[in-house]
């Protein structure tokens, strides 16, 4: 039996939606960084999948903030990965996501890889009103990342690349020999000043 690599598997998906998905070319993949990390129960209810933005509005480093009568500067954290500065990462929740049905499982990569910003500048992108992360109604968000799912497999000549989520995670468990991925700990955001 062979070891899945999940992030593998993730990060040649996402760089195949990045490169195929006019509304994700954008997207450079080498500055994405995809981990996973373990959810408490197996169920399909709760977050699937989060995006971590590695910069504030407008790409900035840092961002100063007042509360009541203070004001502090705080700055986003310094990844790196292969030499390269990594401005978003991508935490998939398992085994909740593995858990979902394929179609679910490609909607929740979509959704991730939406909320980042079009000038990939380490925001996220944001829509106007109040509900800036996913817009006036989030049903519609949903429906929207689903439709570019569909379109997706629509257009895949053959399924190999998304058969590593073919099932649910007893079923992936039962055809890999081990599963790994890449754990890495949420960055954090640091007082700078206050």
């Amino acid at each position: 039996m062979t070891t899945l690599n999940v992030t593998a598997e993730l990060e040649r998906l996402i760089a195949d939606i990045a490169g195929r998905t006019e509304a994700f070319r954008h997207i450079d993949p080498e500055r994405l960084l995809v981990c996973v990390s373990a959810t408490r129960g197996g169920g399909v209810h709760g977050t699937y999948a989060k995006i971590h933005p590695l910069r504030f509005e407008g790409g900035e480093h840092r961002k100063t903030i007042r509360r009541r009568r203070s004001t502090i500067t705080v700055e986003m954290p310094a990844v790196t990965h292969r030499g390269r500065e990594i401005l978003y990462v991508i935490y998939f929740l398992v085994p909740r996501f593995f858990n979902l049905s394929l179609r679910e499982k490609l909607s929740t990569v979509f959704h991730e890889l939406y909320h980042i910003s079009p000038e990939f500048n380490g925001d996220i992108r944001r829509f106007p009103g109040k509900n800036f992360a996913h817009g006036s109604s989030t049903r519609k968000f949903n429906a929207a990342m689903a439709a570019f799912a569909d379109e997706y497999v629509a257009g895949l000549v053959d399924r190999c690349g998304i058969a590593f989520l073919d099932g649910d995670m007893a079923a992936i468990r039962s055809r890999y020999g081990a599963i790994v991925g890449r754990k890495l700990p949420a960055p954090k955001i640091s007082i700078i000043s206050k």
